[in-house]
């Protein structure tokens, strides 16, 4: 007779597999761990006989070696240039035990790099193209699609978030997870549909295992933010939560203190060109604290108030 497994063990391996997901590790490429140690020694030993100076070539493809005792002079191989016929050469012959990985740029020729590109930019479209080939951000590498904004090109209102989740990574759209879903209801029960609004993202990367973007990331990433925020021209702005007030608006106080307070959005607009802002809880906050759905409340009939009047 077979004996089925314990409840017990079989709750745990689910809840296992469950907080997996939730990390973002949703593959395993490997059945053995990776011996780092062998792995760096071995890649130690490769940079150091790429360094070491090859003996100079005489004439005829023959090196000539001094005979000590004993020896006899030895001969070159017949072609040392493997290139010309097609061979990879012994530094980038593929065997190497690091896998070869983007290296983002230092921050501030990142940054520089993020303003001149994301200026530049005449359109959504062309701005995602520059966005799309960036490559000063590491949180690109480990990403699988960049997911830049969702909505119509012109649009009266405009939502930003922190970065994107897993399903958002998926899919390459903003919002498309269960907070996306909690976040499509919130408008609707203010009479505002989905499609007509502008949805991004402060960050376009998802970070490894759903952590939060460090300073650095965002700022790097911010010149595109405030770039589509120019183009798109919305008239108000809501940021979803604590780490978007705080780079859209510069607010330093947490989230439940700056909720429902109507500010001002200006930075690289033209003189009297301040777009209202409000920040709002996000909703993947109100899945995990559904009691401040109250709140949230309170913030979208302000929000509608403040569109109707404009």
């Amino acid at each position: 007779m077979i004996e089925e497994t314990p409840p017990l063990t079989r709750d745990a391996a689910v809840a296992l597999l469950a907080w997996y997901r939730e990390a973002g590790i949703d593959s395993l490429l490997l059945d053995q761990p990776r011996d780092r140690f062998a792995e760096t020694a071995t890649e130690n030993a490769r940079r150091k006989a790429k360094a070491r100076p090859a003996a100079p070539a005489a004439a005829g493809g023959r090196t000539e070696v001094r005979p000590e005792s004993g020896q006899r002079e030895r001969s070159a191989p017949p072609s040392t240039n493997r290139q010309a016929f097609g061979e990879p050469s012994p530094a980038t012959n593929g065997d190497s035990a690091f896998p070869s990985t983007r290296i983002a740029i230092p921050d501030d020729a990142a940054l520089a790099d993020a303003r001149e590109r994301a200026v530049s930019a005449a359109s959504l479209a062309e701005l995602r193209e520059l966005l799309h080939g960036f490559e000063g951000c590491n949180l690109k590498i480990t990403a699988k699609h960049t997911v830049f904004g969702d909505g119509p090109d012109k649009a009266d209102l405009m939502l930003i978030g922190e970065a994107p989740g897993r399903d958002e990574d998926m899919a390459g759209v903003p919002f498309v997870g269960r907070s996306g879903q909690l976040l499509n209801r919130m408008l609707a029960a203010i009479g505002i549909e989905r499609e007509s609004v502008r949805v991004t993202n402060t960050v376009p990367w998802r970070p490894p295992g759903n952590r939060a973007p460090t300073p650095a990331e965002t700022r790097i990433c911010l010149p595109f933010v405030q770039r589509q925020i120019e183009l798109v021209a919305p008239k108000v702005i809501v940021c979803l939560g604590s780490p978007s007030a705080k780079a859209i608006l510069g607010s330093a106080e947490g989230i439940l203190r700056i909720r429902g307070k109507w500010q001002s959005y200006s930075f690289d607009l033209e003189p009297g060109g301040a777009i209202p802002a409000i920040a709002m809880l996000h909703p993947a906050y109100l899945l995990r604290q559904p009691a401040q759905k109250k709140l949230a409340w309170q913030d979208l009939l302000a929000l509608k108030a403040k569109m109707d009047q404009l």
